[in-house]
């Protein structure tokens, strides 16, 4: 993972706790996500990272890609986590509603999507999303 990271760093999804006690165990495979919520973080920091080892393993074998593309000089800024459904520890699938924001060569975007969450022999995978504006 090219982590640019630090250990007390805060973390990148926005959940206001240290990098390396919130999203980097679960892109490292130290430790599962509990929560499809968990997992749309954690995926979202992967992206800053590009850790796409980790973005193609949490991806539901259904609708997983052959890879991941990143685009040169995207810089995330920013994500906000509006609604969940399901998606609990005791839950076999999810929704998360969530709201990224990145720029591109200086010009900003945002990534208004609603992600649907399978959970598979304990493990949560991202199934697919619908983009919202």
């Amino acid at each position: 993972m090219p982590a640019t990271s630090t250990e007390a760093q805060p973390c990148h999804c926005g959940s206001r706790t240290l990098w390396e006690t919130c999203c980097a165990p679960i892109i490292r495979g130290d430790r599962a996500a509990a929560t499809a919520a968990a997992l749309m973080r954690s995926r979202y920091s992967a992206y800053v990272v590009e850790a796409e080892s980790y973005l193609l393993a949490s991806w539901h074998p259904q609708t997983r890609p052959s890879r991941v593309r990143f685009t040169n000089g995207q810089r995330w800024l920013g994500l906000q986590v509006k609604n969940t459904a399901s998606g609990g520890v005791d839950d076999k699938a999810g929704t998360v509603e969530f709201v990224a924001r990145y720029k591109i060569d200086g010009r900003g975007h945002r990534l208004h999507e609603v992600s649907r969450f399978e959970r598979l022999e304990g493990q949560w995978y991202y199934l697919d999303g619908q983009h919202l504006n």
